[in-house]
């Protein structure tokens, strides 16, 4: 078996001009988690040049070292030499794949082919809202559905209350995660999806997670699906609540919905509608630092995902002194109620399910 990559004209360039000024440090959740260089945009370019110039050879280390990332995509937007470091990796843990490297993730792609979710869950809720004919269908994703399946029920009530007259499907995982480390999406799952989605006759396809609000627009294989996409804080953007908190709000940037799809003001517009006191963290927007659970991180390295949420929530929690932390992102959610102590009063919702829940207590005035 071969044991070195491939490496074409524009990743040796990307590598080659790569300045080695270590700015993805200050950015990276790994390194400002572990401190350890090889988890930097820094260490790994360093890294696959020595590869590339055949002083280092591939080995299951060095498919493992370049794994350890979220891609939360902080360092290409920080990089000043120009560089995209995600797209150099991406392309690299293909070529491991490839060559035989167990980089991990193998055992999940198998799960994902004979579940049809990532976690390898046997039963699907069913959230009900099936009907051929209505105008919208919602897309919810594996983490939504076998992890915060109370987050989502809050998200199904607050469509219902707004009289949203949309429709579900009995959804597989978009599988778009595998091409991150390494793998190829999973046709049969894309097909199933594709199948149901038209066959309900909506327009519109509503998304509550981010990552699949990017596979199903950037994804080829999504390529003839024929519906208009929007992630749900664009759908709800122009809605008026009629509900609104007194308390302290702030917002987390989900790497996915943010630096990868450049969703920053419609999450905003939605909350200052229903907080007037709302607080940003001092790095937000395209700074926002990551949560930790991407690019496989939270399945392969729990330790550290739950590590780099523990930094983020700390920093946020300071920085503002919020008493709830909103975002709309299942996996962000997911990982920081996970990371939050006991000792920290901050309450972590996605925006849709806190409005939810807002209406529910003005409900329950009104009966009082």
């Amino acid at each position: 078996m071969a044991n070195q990559l491939q490496f074409d004209e524009k990743r040796r360039k990307a590598i080659t001009q790569c300045s080695r000024c270590g700015f993805c440090r200050a950015v990276c959740p790994i390194f400002d988690l572990t401190k350890r260089p090889i988890t930097n945009a820094r260490g790994k370019m360093i890294l696959l040049k020595e590869v590339m110039d055949g002083k280092l050879p591939v080995t299951e280390g060095v498919a493992q070292a370049l794994l350890r990332c979220t891609t939360c995509m902080n360092c290409t937007v920080n990089c000043p030499s120009g560089v995209d470091p995600q797209e150099v990796f991406r392309a690299a843990r293909k070529d491991m794949v490839a060559l035989g490297y167990d980089n991990l993730f193998k055992a999940m792609g198998d799960i994902v082919e004979k579940y049809g979710n990532i976690y390898g869950e046997e039963k699907r809720h069913d959230w009900g809202h099936k009907k051929r004919g209505a105008p919208y269908a919602l897309f919810v994703g594996c983490v939504g559905t076998y992890r915060e399946e109370e987050s989502v029920e809050e998200t199904i009530r607050l469509l219902d209350i707004l009289k949203v007259d949309f429709t579900m499907i009995d959804e597989v995982c978009c599988s778009g995660v595998l091409e991150d480390v390494g793998y190829k999406i999973k046709d049969n799952l894309v097909q199933h999806n594709v199948r149901e989605l038209q066959k309900t006759g909506a327009k519109t396809l509503i998304t509550t997670c981010p990552y699949c609000y990017r596979v199903f627009k950037e994804h080829p294989a999504y390529k003839d699906l024929g519906l208009e996409l929007k992630h749900i804080t664009q759908f709800l953007k122009d809605f008026e609540f009629e509900v609104k908190t007194e308390k302290k709000i702030t917002y987390h940037d989900p790497c996915d919905l943010g630096r990868h799809s450049g969703i920053y003001e419609e999450p905003r517009e939605i909350i200052r509608k229903i907080a007037p006191n709302f607080v940003e963290p001092r790095r937000t927007r395209e700074d926002a630092m990551c949560c930790g659970s991407g690019g496989g991180v939270r399945g392969s390295f729990p330790e550290n995902s739950i590590g780099i949420a523990r930094i983020r929530l700390n920093q946020i929690i300071e920085e503002t002194g919020a008493e709830i932390l909103l975002t709309e992102c299942p996996s962000c959610v997911h990982n920081f109620r996970n990371a939050k102590l006991r000792k920290q009063k901050i309450e972590i919702y996605n925006i849709t399910e806190f409005i939810a829940q807002l209406y529910q207590e003005r409900q329950k005035k009104e009966a009082a």
